[in-house]
């Protein structure tokens, strides 16, 4: 697939926007992983990445995507990756999940804006911005004790 310009920018955009999620999926064994894949339970790890992501966006704004892949050999480290979507409001984000056991990257494969503008850097302001309005928030509750 072609790179689309402005792509770094908004991996790190994605990246930074996902990082609780990837630490949530980085609880489950990579043994799991790897059976899910190879047995083509992909069922079961959307469960897991619907799970991870509903802790911190809203409904349906995170999930796997066609599927995923795991890299294991007997001379190398297990390396998962996830195909995944962000959907915040106005913009659809296809991209791969690299989890590996030290590290976590993301490669951002396609972008597409519902009503793109010709500047891409305010495009990539957009999705920072979609996406930021798309996490939950912690409400912090204040307990107000009455005097008497």
């Amino acid at each position: 697939m072609i790179r689309q310009p402005h792509a770094s920018t908004r991996e790190i955009i994605v990246a930074n926007s996902i990082q609780e999620v990837v630490s949530e999926l980085r609880l489950v064994d990579v043994a799991d992983y790897i059976a899910f894949i190879r047995l083509e339970q992909f069922g079961c790890i959307s469960d897991i990445v619907d799970s991870a992501a509903e802790l911190f966006f809203m409904p349906g704004t995170l999930r796997l995507g066609h599927g995923g892949e795991a890299h294991v050999g007997w001379s190398e480290n297990p390396r998962i990756v996830l195909d995944l979507e962000l959907r915040p409001a106005g913009a659809t984000v296809y991209f791969a999940l690299t989890l590996t056991a030290l590290h976590a990257s993301v490669e951002v494969n396609y972008i597409a804006f519902d009503m793109a503008d010709e500047d891409p850097e305010k495009n990539s302001a957009f999705l920072e911005a979609s996406l930021e309005q798309s996490r939950i928030r912690k409400t912090v509750t204040r307990l107000v004790s009455e005097e008497s």
